[in-house]
């Protein structure tokens, strides 16, 4: 049960992030301007001056935005190839099971740097998302996403014989 356990887990992640990839291309207008908005530091009123420049070069917004989409769908990749794989291997050894984690561990742990790393880390801490209502719904999902990812992450790592 463990073993099925973890291997759902793993495919949730990968549905999570494959979900949020397909919703940023299918709301891509809306996606961009909230990037936009986030990396151009609208409407800062608490905390007025910077320690960088704000980006509102277009171009440079939808890369970042592509970056983003692009990570998603790795990690989702990433995670359902290791769904695969410990699905395959959920009745050999622990220790074939327990090599079968690679791509699993890999898709949960690019969730959390997209959604710690990107969305907090430099999000939050750099364009100062938490001063915008947008901001703040975003770095709270963010802190819930890359929680949940997480500890998805150590439960796979987590040894079972």
């Amino acid at each position: 049960m463990i073993r099925f356990l973890k291997i759902s887990l793993v495919g949730f992640v990968a549905f999570f992030c494959l979900m949020y990839a397909a919703q940023n291309l299918v709301n891509l207008q809306p996606a961009y301007g909230f990037v936009a908005a986030m990396v151009g530091m609208v409407d800062h009123v608490v905390y007025p001056s910077h320690v960088g420049p704000s980006v509102h070069s277009p171009a440079l917004v939808w890369l970042m935005l592509g970056i983003i989409i692009l990570l998603e769908l790795t990690a989702g990749v990433l995670a359902a190839k290791g769904a695969v794989d410990l699905w395959r291997s959920r009745q050999a050894s622990a220790e074939i099971f327990n090599e079968a984690k690679k791509f699993a561990v890999l898709g949960a742990g690019l969730a959390v740097v997209i959604w710690f790393g990107i969305f907090s880390a430099i999000g939050g801490a750099y364009f100062q998302m938490w001063q915008t209502e947008l901001g703040t719904g975003a770095l709270q999902g963010a802190f819930w996403y890359s929680m949940q990812n997480g500890l998805i992450m150590l439960v796979v790592l987590t040894p079972y014989r």
